[in-house]
Parts: C-alpha cells; sequence; structure tokens
C-alpha cells in the first residue's frame, strides 16, 4: 500500500518531488566534496612534508658563515635531531631562459642548488629523491604549470646550456606564496655556475621535540648565530603549501552550508504545503481511526525515498568533480595518504545529510496532532491566519496602481507564508556576494595594505655587500634624477635583539625608515610616528605577549632602550616576525634594503622596471603589481572560480525556488484568483499581482542578503583571509556586484513568476470559489 500511494504522490507532484531531490543532491555533493578535499589536502600536505622531510627550523642566511660554530651549537643543544648547511645560489632572473621564456619578470628569487644529503629533499613527481646528471635541470613545479617550460626543452642560465630533465617538488618552496623557488642541478654543474650569482645559506635543522621551536629559536638568537636573513618554521611551511586550496574549499564549504539551509527550507515549505493539500484526506483517515504513527509513516517514507535518491545522487556528483579539483593538490604534492579516508569521510558525510532530513521531516509532522478530523472533514483546508491592518485597506490607497497594492498587501498580510522564499533569496544574495567580495578584495591593489606594506608600483631591493655604501648613493641619485618618480621611500631592514620579560632574548627584523609615506592597514593603533614608538606584526605581538600600549626593550648600539608599542599590524613576509620603528641605528647589522616608489604615470611600470634593472644591476627591481599576481595569482584564480561557481548556483536556486514557490501559491489561492476574476481582474492583472508578491520579496531578500554579506558574511571571509596571516579585514567591493546581481536574480525571479503562474489564468471560477 505504502509503495502504491508514495509512487502515485511523487508522479502527481513531479516538479515539488524533483526540486527537493536537487537540492539535497547540492547540499550532499558539496558537503560529501568539501570532506574529499580536506581529508585529501591534508594528507597531501603531509605527504610531502614527510617525503621531503622539511626542516622544523630553517635560517636563511646572506653573508659570511662560521659553520664550525654552527655545528658545535647543533651537538650540545639536546634537541636538535640533524642539521645541515645548503647553498642557495641566487641567480637573476635576466640570465635565466627556459625554453623561449626569459625569467626577466618574474619576481622570485630563483635559486640553483644540488641534492641535499640528509634531509630537505628535492622530490620528482613520483615523490623520490631526484639526482640530477651533469647538464640536467629540474625546474620548480610552479613553472610547469605556468607554461614556462616543458621536458626536453633547451635552458640556459648564465650562459651555460641544459636541458629540462624534469619538474621538481619542494616542501619549502613550493607555493607560490613563498617568495623563493629551487632549482635542482648536478655538483659539477653549480661549481660552473656558482661565480654568476649570489650565495645565500639555508641553515636547517630537525629538532627531536618540534613543538618547542620557539624555545630552540630563542636559544640560537642567544648564541649570537647567523641570521641574516627570513627565520621559518615547518608549521609554516605546511600553512603555505594548504593556502590557495584551503581558501576554495573554505568557500565550497560556505555555499554548501548555506545550500543546506536552502533544502531545509524548501523541505518544510514544500511539505506543509502537501499537508493542507492532503488535510481533508489527513481528518478522514484520523476520522476512520488510522493511527497517528501510520499516517507519518507515508510522509516520511515518501522523503526518505527523496532524500536517498539526492543523497546517493550527491555523493556521486562529489566524486565526479573531486578529480578535477584534486588536479593542482596532487600536482602540487603528490597522492593523499588518507585517499580512502576520504571516500569513507564522504559517504559519512551524505547519511549525515540523510539523517538530517528525516529527523526535520519527522520534527514537522507533530503538527499533525493539531489536525481535528472533523474540522478537516468539514472544511477541507486549515484555516489560514492572515495579518488584518487598517491602513492596508485599497480605499485609502493613492500612491500605488491597485495590482502593486494588492501585492504588497498580500506579502504584508502573510508574512508566514512569505518568510521561506524570502530567506530563500536573501540567502541566495548572499551566497552571490561574499565570495565576489573575497576576490574583489584580493585582487585589489589596497589588499596589500593588509599583508605588511603599502601600495606602490615599484620596489627596488638591495641585499648588504662591501660596495653598500657606493650603491645607496648610486640609487638615490637615480631616483632623484628620475622625473617619472613621483614619491620613494628607503626603508631598512635591520636585526635586533628583543629582550623578553623573563630575561631571554629573541631576535626580530625592525623596518627602519618613514612609514606614512606608504602606509598600511593596522588591526589595532597606527604607525610609528616618533623615535620611541615601534609597530609589531601580529605574530611578535602574540610571542612577545605585547598589545598596543605597552613597551618593549630593544638591544641597541646605545644598550637597551625602551619603546611604546604604536600598533599591531599583519605581515605574512619574511616569517611574518617584523617590526615597524623610525629610530636610527648605523651599527646594527643590515639585513636589506628596500626602496617603495611610486610613479607619476602607473601605464610605465613595465618599462621603468626594465629601465632600472638595467641601470641599477646590483639590485633587484620588482613591479609590485606583477608581484602580487605571480604571489596570489593562484589564490585569485581559486577564489574566483568558487565566485563564478556561487553565482551559478544562486541564481538556479532564486529561480527554482520561485518557481516552485509560485505555482504553490497560485494552487493555495484558487479560491481568492477565482474571486478577483469574478470582480473583473484579467489574467495580466493577476500576472502583475504575483510579480508584485515577487518582486517585493527580492527587495527585502537583496537589501537583507547585502547587510549580511557586509557583516557576517566579511567576518566569514576575514576568518579563511586570516590563514594567510591577516587580521584585519575590509571587504573593497564593486559596483556591478550590488547594481548588477540583484538585476539578475530580478530577472530571473520575474521569469519564474510568469511560469509559475500561467495556470492562474485557466482557473474556472465556478470551481473554485469557495461558498
Amino acid at each position: 500500500m505504502y509503495h502504491r500511494i508514495i509512487r502515485n504522490d511523487l508522479l502527481r507532484n513531479k516538479l515539488i518531488s524533483i526540486t527537493t531531490i536537487l537540492f539535497i543532491t547540492a547540499a550532499t555533493a558539496l558537503v560529501s566534496l568539501v570532506a574529499i578535499l580536506t581529508v585529501n589536502l591534508s594528507g597531501s600536505i603531509t605527504t610531502l612534508m614527510k617525503q621531503t622531510q622539511v626542516p622544523d627550523f630553517l635560517q636563511m642566511h646572506a653573508g659570511h658563515i662560521d659553520k664550525e660554530r654552527l655545528n658545535r651549537f647543533a651537538l650540545e643543544h639536546e634537541n636538535v635531531k640533524d642539521y645541515q648547511v645548503l647553498n642557495f645560489l641566487n641567480i637573476p632572473g635576466s640570465k635565466i631562459q627556459l625554453g623561449k621564456n626569459n625569467l626577466a619578470d618574474n619576481i622570485q628569487d630563483n635559486g640553483f642548488s644540488t641534492q641535499s644529503p640528509s634531509f630537505d629533499y628535492l622530490l620528482n613527481l613520483d615523490g623520490q629523491p631526484i639526482q640530477p646528471a651533469i647538464g640536467e635541470l629540474y625546474v620548480p613545479i610552479g613553472y610547469m604549470k605556468d607554461g614556462l617550460g616543458k621536458i626536453g626543452d633547451e635552458a640556459i642560465i648564465a650562459g651555460k646550456k641544459f636541458k629540462i630533465t624534469g619538474f621538481l617538488r619542494d616542501g619549502q618552496m613550493n607555493s607560490p606564496l613563498a617568495s623563493s623557488k629551487r632549482f635542482l642541478i648536478h655538483e659539477q654543474d653549480y661549481q660552473d655556475l656558482e661565480s654568476e650569482g649570489t650565495l645565500e645559506y639555508l641553515i636547517e635543522f630537525q629538532l627531536n621535540d618540534p613543538t618547542k621551536n620557539n624555545e630552540f629559536a630563542t636559544a640560537y638568537a642567544d648564541a649570537g648565530l647567523e641570521a641574516n636573513g627570513p627565520t621559518l618554521t615547518g608549521d609554516l611551511f605546511k600553512v603555505i603549501n594548504g593556502l590557495s586550496d584551503g581558501i576554495m574549499i573554505a568557500m565550497i564549504l560556505l555555499v554548501g552550508f548555506l545550500i543546506v539551509m536552502i533544502a531545509f527550507m524548501c523541505i518544510r515549505f514544500t511539505l506543509l504545503t502537501k499537508i493542507e493539500e492532503d488535510y481533508h484526506e489527513i481528518g478522514t483517515m484520523k476520522a476512520i481511526g488510522l493511527r497517528l504513527s501510520d499516517i507519518k509513516k507515508i510522509y516520511l517514507a515518501k522523503y526518505a525515498l527523496i532524500a536517498f535518491v539526492g543523497c546517493l545522487l550527491g555523493l556521486f556528483i562529489s566524486f565526479a568533480f573531486s578529480d578535477s579539483l584534486l588536479e593542482n593538490i596532487r600536482l602540487y604534492m603528490g597522492e593523499s595518504q588518507y585517499r580512502n579516508l576520504s571516500i569513507l569521510l564522504a559517504g559519512f558525510g551524505s547519511i549525515i545529510v540523510f539523517l538530517l532530513v528525516i529527523c526535520y521531516v519527522h520534527f514537522l509532522l507533530r503538527r499533525f496532532k493539531k489536525i481535528s478530523a472533523s474540522a478537516a472533514i468539514r472544511t477541507g483546508s486549515p484555516e489560514e491566519k492572515t495579518t488584518r491592518k487598517n491602513y492596508l485597506l485599497l480605499s485609502k490607497n493613492t500612491l500605488l496602481s491597485t495590482n502593486i497594492f494588492l501585492g504588497i498587501k498580500d506579502v504584508l498580510s502573510r508574512k508566514k507564508l512569505y518568510t521561506t522564499m524570502l530567506i530563500v533569496l536573501l540567502l541566495s544574495c548572499f551566497i552571490m556576494m561574499v565570495p565576489w567580495n573575497t576576490y574583489h578584495t584580493v585582487s585589489s591593489p589596497t589588499f596589500t595594505k593588509y599583508l605588511g606594506f603599502g601600495e606602490m608600483d615599484l620596489m627596488v631591493s638591495m641585499y648588504p655587500s662591501d660596495e653598500s655604501v657606493e650603491e645607496e648613493e648610486q640609487i638615490t641619485d637615480y631616483f632623484n634624477e628620475d622625473d617619472a618618480i613621483e614619491q620613494y621611500v628607503q626603508i631598512t631592514s635591520k636585526s635586533f635583539k628583543v629582550r623578553k620579560e623573563d630575561g631571554s632574548e629573541e631576535k626580530i627584523v625592525i623596518e627602519l625608515g618613514d612609514h606614512s609615506a606608504f602606509p598600511i592597514e593596522y588591526s589595532e593603533g597606527k604607525a610609528p610616528a616618533l623615535p620611541t614608538e615601534i609597530a609589531l606584526s601580529s605574530m611578535n605581538a602574540a610571542e612577545l605577549e605585547k598589545q598596543v600600549g605597552d613597551t618593549i626593550e630593544i638591544i641597541t648600539a646605545s644598550g637597551d632602550e625602551s619603546f611604546v608599542v604604536s600598533g599591531i599590524y599583519s605581515n605574512i613576509f619574511n616569517g611574518g616576525k617584523t617590526a615597524k620603528a623610525t629610530f636610527l641605528d648605523e651599527t646594527a647589522p643590515m639585513m636589506w634594503l628596500n626602496y617603495y616608489i611610486k610613479l607619476n604615470d602607473a601605464s610605465q611600470i613595465a618599462a621603468k622596471t626594465a629601465e632600472m634593472s638595467q641601470a641599477l644591476p646590483f639590485a633587484k627591481v620588482t613591479d609590485a603589481h606583477n608581484h602580487k599576481q605571480q604571489v596570489f595569482g593562484s589564490t585569485m584564480a581559486s577564489i574566483k572560480t568558487a565566485a563564478y561557481v556561487a553565482l551559478l548556483v544562486a541564481l538556479f536556486i532564486t529561480g527554482l525556488v520561485s518557481l516552485l514557490f509560485m505555482k504553490l501559491l497560485v494552487a493555495k489561492d484558487r479560491s481568492a484568483i477565482a474571486m478577483l476574476k469574478a470582480l473583473g481582474f484579467t489574467n495580466q492583472d493577476l500576472s502583475r499581482q504575483y510579480a508584485t508578491r515577487g518582486i517585493f520579496i527580492l527587495i527585502i531578500g537583496v537589501v537583507g542578503g547585502s547587510i549580511l554579506a557586509n557583516t557576517f558574511g566579511e567576518s566569514i571571509a576575514g576568518m579563511a583571509i586570516s590563514s594567510f596571516g591577516v587580521d584585519t579585514f575590509t571587504f573593497v567591493s564593486h559596483p556591478l556586484i550590488y547594481l548588477g546581481f540583484p538585476l539578475l536574480m530580478l530577472f530571473v525571479t520575474l521569469l519564474a513568476t510568469k511560469l509559475g503562474t500561467n495556470q492562474a489564468g485557466s482557473m474556472a471560477i465556478a470551481e473554485n470559489v469557495k461558498e
């Protein structure tokens, strides 16, 4: 009996059944997809870290190095498991030719290395350490994806010919967010190139207890060892490797959560409407003595079938789409060691969605208890409660046309009925706007202000050398004579020690100069203006346990000096441990020197980059816009893809729900429609009234969705972006988002309303007017 009743009901209500299945399918697919992607991303990162054996502590260093002293420190420190110093031969991009592509415009620090003897291995695409032969060149995997070279191409490095034999994975420098990239060559080739580049050192430690990394870093600083460069940790390598794909997964999770909510709203609306349609039959069944539990079983069985089909389809769809979305993860980090677990968790996610649907339907069916058998048989439908307002009288209306007035009046009189559609439209608007606002913010030129450096056109960088003073003078003279430069500022990064509360010391990098010229965004406080003020990166502030207004002891040439913390800012570069100040100290060792430049004409950036690179060969000239594109390009592409998907999903939801809602509304309003037709209203009048209802609800939904997107949505996006190390975040929106998207929703809503209310014109007056 159940089988026949359910089959007939599904066939009689195809649109409702298919719509419900589609929403459950979408919700399950997204939930399962997030499970698959999250587990595989985590597993791939773990696999890469394990195969490459990345160091727990890395100190980059440019300049003289005392390896004997480092070796003594490593032997004496109880937490050191293994230790090594690797060479990183930095060669300018202009001297690197991969096939037909020159890397002159590449912003990465491209270094050439030999295979590590102990750990921190460079791997082939099979996950095995590479042992290159003479003349063979292995290129970073990111350059293969960017199409800069392919296997078999000839490469010319500083005049020496190589053959690109393969591509490598690097546990440290894989990610586009890493500012350096390693090429792998044979030891003999390395010796031939050694005079063509600048040598840097990677001082690497593996620890017995990696959780004591901070204590080890303090001991390293206290020993006064080489530290002319950024300090990085194993945990930071994991974060950097997972950022781009992690943000994409976060966006899918957000959309998936909202789709689940919409699916439940649709289930509620369709089920309650179905109960209303079956009101007479339910009363009859109760009158003849059928138990309430038996009546519930009919509805539960139907939705169990719908949920089962939807969850099964969603699971299969997640499997179908996961391969393409995992392609980037597999390319950069290899196959996940948790692949089978991800499949199990995807299945578990679909089961959770199924159980939630069943529990929710069971919860909604409690209202069967409120149905009176006698009232149901007598009236055939529940009495609808409407809100009567004295000011909603047609006779008092002087501003609106009759059809528009009646449409708005119906919405305001039956607010509870329209709540479902309102929430769906609000969430659809939210789904549209948050990913696109996030994309426009990250791709905006002002986004760099959240990352620790201001909005600029060019950056000229120089590392210390014996000729540093002469080179600084040459740079200054060049800038002062160049009319194309509107503004520039010199920022010198020097290494200082901070005296902590317990008396121990810790090294930090302080950027000295005028920080008002190219301002950044501070999560707390402001930029240092006085010589006695200092701003800390959020990572330094957390480790030093300092807040705005606190004092900090810096060991300078004059001894211990107290500085007041004026502000806290985000920084994702140089290991995230930096500070900004304006005081002068000529004795502290300079780590690097940066010049931030703004041009009179931004269209000349490319030409000026080439010109300066030739005029200042000892310095690295970086196009700031190109730098951002190369570093964040893949992340922005992931967010943009998620934004397009969210837009299509939201429009589909808007159209489908509007169509379903209007069809059910027309069926519910049969008597009212017949009455209006009897009073002389035409089919066109009825269409305008229903269109008014849809537009009125849409306007409220768009306004509410926009407010929600710019408050709660901004917070959610901020939490995702905080994985960059960005503590403060404000949407930078595009006018198209707030103008174009509502117009798209309006078009879809009007089309769905037109299709959904077509049947209103064919209703017979005599058959539908109630006594």
